[in-house]
């Protein structure tokens, strides 16, 4: 009896077969070590407890040459490019670690980037944000030392420039996923970029399906709408970008024709001992100290999260102040 490719909705079924079993063997995977080690330890492992669930179903199945339990439920084998044997092992290897590892590895580089990048501006502002602190043996330290060596060789102007980089990139995985899902829909050839990746496809054992074209061009259709809803996402993206650009560059003409910022013509000009800039558009405490508008204001949202009250007066009560009481310090 003939092979016939498999269409969308036996791929898709398959692997949301495939997903159930996954979820349910990271559950109890979870749950075993959360009671063996407790809920702290569970919290900092929980991540590498599921790459590991995956690793091993994955690796009881595709890579041992079996069906997974979703190609088993809608009868489909794995081929390799000719169409007629199923993949070698070093295919089957490399559809495991671009499926289950490489999403895992490139998540936490992210992550860690980000952060990275993240508390050099907060220590150029005198902010700091506390952080949980990985294992000294985990593979998070690791990249935490990795990118803060690498952080340190870039100079301020390039760490500014990379940390919207970072977003970007973050962006374009989830649309570069999103095209993939509509390709899929159009084509029918490959559901997840790891299959694509290692050249495997599917075909069904079962007999020739009649309404296998209906079907097809039925996904044909939600593959074009979902092109369609994709570009209009990139173009509404990139709209808010340029507004962003816009309106930060107008920010930064504002901040230096601002009188507050080319007023003071001593050598020792008055700083906000919150950024340890000049400050911009000076603001008074009750207390009578002066600072930013944004570094207190800021500060001010702190601390009402925090439960914490804070009243901001002008700078006109402050001058008032100060002629009965004497200058701020």
């Amino acid at each position: 009896m003939p092979l016939a490719p498999a269409n969308q909705s036996q791929l898709i079924r398959s692997n949301q077969k495939d997903e159930y079993y996954q979820t349910f063997l990271r559950n109890n995977a979870n749950e075993a070590f959360q009671t063996l080690a407790g809920s702290k330890r569970w919290l900092d492992w929980r991540k590498e407890i599921e790459l590991l669930s995956d690793l091993v179903y994955y690796g009881l199945t595709t890579f041992s040459g079996y069906q997974t339990l979703g190609e088993e439920y809608v009868s489909i084998v794995q081929v390799d490019p000719t169409k007629r044997q199923i993949p070698s092992r070093a295919r089957r290897s490399l559809f495991v670690l671009c499926h289950a590892l490489l999403p895992y590895l490139l998540n936490k580089a992210v992550v860690c980037l980000e952060n990275e990048l993240e508390r050099g501006q907060e220590g150029q502002s005198g902010v700091s944000r506390r952080q949980a602190a990985p294992g000294p043996w985990s593979l998070e330290s690791w990249l935490r030392r990795w990118m803060r060596r690498a952080v340190g060789l870039l100079s301020e102007p390039q760490r500014r420039a990379c940390l919207p980089a970072v977003f970007v990139l973050q962006q374009s995985l989830t649309l570069l996923h999103r095209l993939h899902v509509a390709l899929f829909y159009i084509s029918g050839s490959f559901y997840h970029l790891s299959k694509r990746m290692a050249g495997i496809s599917y075909l069904r054992v079962m007999g020739p399906n009649s309404s296998d074209g209906t079907i097809r061009n039925s996904y044909r259709l939600l593959g074009a709408v979902s092109l369609l809803q994709l570009l209009i996402t990139v173009c509404l993206q990139l709209n808010n970008f340029r507004q962003r650009q816009r309106a930060r560059q107008e920010w930064k003409l504002h901040r230096n024709l601002s009188p507050q910022h080319t007023e003071s013509s001593s050598p020792r000009a008055a700083r906000c001992i919150l950024c340890l800039e000049e400050r911009r558009h000076s603001t008074s405490t009750p207390c009578g100290h002066l600072f930013c508008w944004e570094c207190i204001t800021e500060w001010c949202n702190t601390k009402i999260r925090q439960g914490s009250i804070c009243v901001i007066v002008p700078q006109s009560w402050s001058n008032r102040w100060a002629q009965h009481v004497g200058p701020f310090s």
